[in-house]
């Protein structure tokens, strides 16, 4: 399967059915959903049903979160770039969301921002959104980060699964080449 994204140490492509095991290491570790609504998941099968939703996503909007392999290892560290959200949010509704998650053990090593320039990059050229749109939980410093180091400006906090998240803009700068 050729990767839709590529960078330097990662590259992303479409979740399978075959990283569930992994899916499930990184969604059933309670301090990965400690800034993510504290519900980890209980049994693969949970793992199995999120990744046919994502597939369904793929199918319904072209898009949806990708895993993220570690060239050097070949190994499935997380997931990934874009989410078309359908549901109302912050006053918004029918929106691109750049979101992200790994396996703890790779935390701490610049993939969540590598990760996210790559999808940036492919949401800009590849498919022309004018806008992307990211939340994180705003105690969650180090996904705020993230998001800001990457480009992304905040707009403003705003209530979600009842705990305060702020609300990240990214547009696309078009530059006009003058033609003499």
């Amino acid at each position: 399967m050729k990767p839709a994204i590529e960078t330097e140490r990662l590259y992303l492509r479409e979740i399978l059915l075959e990283d569930a095991q992994a899916m499930f290491e990184m969604d059933s570790d309670p301090e990965v959903h400690r800034f993510l609504g504290r519900s980890p998941v209980k049994c693969l099968e949970e793992s199995v049903q999120h990744i046919h939703n994502i597939r369904q996503q793929y199918e319904d909007f072209g898009v949806a979160r990708l895993a993220i392999i570690e060239k050097q290892s070949n190994s499935f560290i997380g997931w990934g770039g874009l989410k078309f959200i359908t549901e109302s949010m912050n006053g918004f509704q029918n929106f691109h969301d750049l979101g992200y998650r790994f396996i703890r053990r790779y935390w701490g090593k610049g993939y969540a921002k590598e990760s996210s320039k790559g999808v940036i990059r492919y949401a800009f050229e590849e498919l022309q959104l004018p806008v992307i749109y990211a939340i994180a939980d705003m105690e969650h410093r180090a996904s705020r980060n993230v998001l800001e180091s990457s480009g992304f400006s905040f707009v403003n906090s705003f209530q979600y699964d009842g705990d305060p998240h702020a609300w990240y803009i990214l547009e696309q700068v078009i530059t006009l080449k003058a033609h003499i």
